[in-house]
């Protein structure tokens, strides 16, 4: 972006931080991180990342003499300005977001007149204001603050964070907003891409209003999916229709069991609380977030009948486990809630993803047998179900499928499957929103 870019620093190294830190070393600035835990600094510092993201691996270990790992703020405040904060805010107990990370990092900067916190993490509108008057009542008021929201997806990380489709920054008018224009605008320019640049509690809106406004389409799509297969029509078909509105679009319009993830459940949930927290009944995110819930129990309706009632006895194949592929994140995942339903109606579970771990999953997969692959996991069952449309399960050799399985169902979960292939394999394909297929159809 620049010829000698002003170094930056960033403050966690989750997922956020180090998708940001190694995306702005890659454009050639010096990244000063900051990680608590000696043992991830010491496995980033050999360029191994502690969660799955492709391509990430690669550009950190190409950017490892820009990126500079520490525990402590000390090299971050010595030779950066801005001071990226990207630590988790997970949902708490109560449904609010848990700020107890971003309430350590504001108490642990020192007074400074040159210095300004540049908030990624997601947080609820107002957060900044009251960032602001801490900072006076420490005897900090000299800090500057900008709120600058991250729009990363899980599975695309890297792209999204070269080729952003808009930049916001939130501020006072003052040089940390200056500071925070003049990194981002060479990158806009380049792209041709949005800066845009408002008020801080506005800013922290927009992150919360679009993930929630994502998820509510989705939800909807899935309300429309399950009229589909009451009147007989085809859900991918109405959303093919749909979709050249430029109005509605075709991104989120893709029917199946339920967002998962940790962003849509707890941005959803935060905005919801946000509003009930200023007296207001947000009932729009209330029923959204009901129809996803109630969504992930559609394919154990759709086993129930299909078995005449009971799954007692039967085995059930899984195929994936992360909430959405290129990921090994399980974080509000439709298979927890899959694995646990079917356990619990009598069902034995076998599963299978190519990212997630036994290690990672087990506690949250009960007494589920972890297969060695895919093949593996549908030997014997009863039924197999795509979770995760994971590319590799989405070519399967259905015929050999058909060979290893002891039932003929197979449920596809995010209508990501080829109907015309499974029956002619011999088996039932029944998908979200569309009719029970089989014999051969035309598509």
């Amino acid at each position: 972006m620049l010829e000698r870019p002003e170094p930056i620093a960033v403050i966690g190294t989750g997922y956020v931080g180090l998708v940001t830190a190694a995306g702005f070393a890659d454009l050639g600035f010096e990244v000063y991180c900051v990680e608590r835990r000696q043992v991830i600094v010491d496995q980033l510092q050999a360029g191994v990342i502690p969660f799955y993201e492709p391509g990430l691996e690669e550009m950190v270990r190409r950017n490892l003499e820009r990126l500079h790992f520490s525990t402590g703020c000390g090299d971050a405040l010595e030779h950066a300005r801005l001071l990226f904060v990207a630590v988790g805010t997970p949902r708490g107990d109560d449904g609010n977001a848990d700020l107890s990370a971003v309430q350590s990092v504001v108490d642990e900067i020192p007074a400074s007149t040159r210095h300004a916190l540049v908030m990624k993490s997601t947080v609820p509108a107002g957060t900044g204001a009251a960032i602001k008057r801490l900072f006076t009542k420490q005897g900090k008021h000299g800090l500057g603050y900008v709120s600058c929201p991250e729009f990363l997806k899980e599975g695309s990380a890297v792209d999204d964070v070269a080729n952003p489709d808009r930049v916001v920054i939130g501020d006072d008018g003052d040089w940390a907003g200056d500071a925070v224009q003049a990194l981002y605008a060479p990158l806009c320019a380049r792209l041709g891409i949005p800066l845009v640049r408002i008020d801080v509690v506005s800013a922290e809106m927009v992150k919360l209003a679009s993930n929630a406004f994502l998820a509510t389409k989705i939800s909807f799509i899935n309300e429309v999916a399950n009229v589909c297969e009451l009147v007989g029509a085809d859900v991918t078909n109405v959303a093919m229709g749909m979709a050249p509105d430029p109005r509605i679009g075709g991104q989120f319009l893709q029917a199946g069991i339920g967002y998962g993830g940790s962003c849509f459940s707890k941005d959803v949930e935060a905005l919801r609380r946000l509003a009930e927290n200023c007296g207001y009944e947000f009932r729009l995110l209330k029923a959204g977030t009901e129809v996803n819930e109630s969504q992930k129990g559609r394919v154990v309706e759709k086993l129930l009948n299909h078995f005449g009632g009971s799954l007692t006895g039967r085995t059930i194949c899984l195929l994936g486990l992360a909430f959405k592929p290129d990921t090994d994140d399980m974080r509000e995942a439709s298979s927890r809630v899959l694995s646990r339903e079917l356990q619990t109606s009598g069902a034995a579970v076998a599963v299978f993803d190519p990212k997630v771990t036994e290690k990672t999953a087990r506690r949250m997969m009960g007494t589920a047998r972890f297969a060695t692959d895919a093949m593996d996991a549908v030997d014997g069952a009863d039924a197999v179900v795509l979770v995760t449309e994971w590319k590799e399960f989405v070519d399967l050799e259905w015929s050999e499928v058909a060979d290893r399985m002891a039932g003929t169902l197979v449920i596809d979960g995010r209508n990501a499957l080829k109907p015309n292939l499974i029956v002619a394999a011999g088996l039932l394909y029944d998908g979200i929103g569309r009719a029970p297929y089989s014999t051969p159809i035309e598509v």
